[in-house]
């Protein structure tokens, strides 16, 4: 039986570097699904106090995490984002420390699957 893996994960964006952080997060979960690794549930988008993005999203199971880091064009994307941001324990945010942790909503219209990993972007 494939059990499906709820993750929370928080980027830091670099200075300057939001709106390219932004367009991964677009990209990013529609790639995934595209290449079979994300299921179909809409990720949510947060931001906390001190700027960090949050993105909670379904990997398709524990198997496609592994998979994920050894795909090419996961692996493309993946240091994209690690141009534009940090990766922040979800922890070491303030909010964390809450029973009732709360975030910023931020919308993003996801767009559908792009065609190859979306690596190349001009921002």
């Amino acid at each position: 039986m494939t059990i499906p893996r709820v993750v929370i994960v928080a980027y830091r964006p670099k200075p300057g570097k939001q709106d390219m952080l932004l367009a991964l997060i677009r990209d990013h979960h529609p790639y995934l699904y595209s290449e079979g690794l994300a299921t179909e549930m809409e990720p949510v988008i947060m931001r906390s106090a001190d700027g960090a993005m949050i993105e909670v999203f379904e990997w398709a199971s524990s198997a496609a995490i592994e998979q994920a880091h050894t795909h090419e064009g996961v692996q493309k994307m993946w240091a994209r984002f690690a141009e534009c941001c940090d990766y922040v324990p979800i922890g070491q945010l303030a909010e964390a420390g809450k029973i009732f942790s709360e975030f910023e909503p931020v919308e993003i219209r996801f767009q559908p699957s792009p065609q190859g990993a979306p690596d190349e972007r001009e921002e």
